[in-house]
């Protein structure tokens, strides 16, 4: 693959989290202690809607996007990366839009699913 089809490389696209859909937010904690369980990922709860565990794994408490939950992907240009994969046909969902106060786009999905995971874009920290 040449570096100007790889995102790795354009972007420096990495996985900033997986989301795993559960129907409580119960079954979320349990989900979240396994994780600390496992890997020593400290469960907390920066949101009403999810627990993480570390900040690897967003634990959703009442469903969330995609059938069985989604993946995060940071980059460090969003409009170029959704330029470059909007060029390999897939499609932003503009209403999961999520913008910084300046007006930048912090968070956005793609329409499509992948195995049943909806797949976002994040500004790197």
């Amino acid at each position: 693959m040449a570096q100007s089809d790889d995102p790795v490389e354009l972007f420096d696209l990495h996985v900033a989290h997986i989301g795993i859909n559960t129907d409580s937010p119960e079954e979320a904690d349990a989900v979240a202690a396994q994780f600390e369980t496992l890997m020593g990922l400290p469960a907390r709860h920066p949101a009403p809607i999810s627990t993480f565990a570390g900040t690897l794994v967003e634990v959703m408490n009442n469903g969330g996007r995609g059938e069985k939950g989604h993946i995060g992907f940071y980059v460090n240009d969003i409009p170029a990366a959704e330029k470059w994969f909007v060029a390999r046909g897939f499609e932003i969902n503009e209403d999961s839009r999520a913008l910084n106060p300046d007006g930048t786009t912090h968070l956005v999905y793609f329409k499509q699913e992948i195995a049943g995971f909806a797949i976002h874009l994040t500004e790197d920290k």
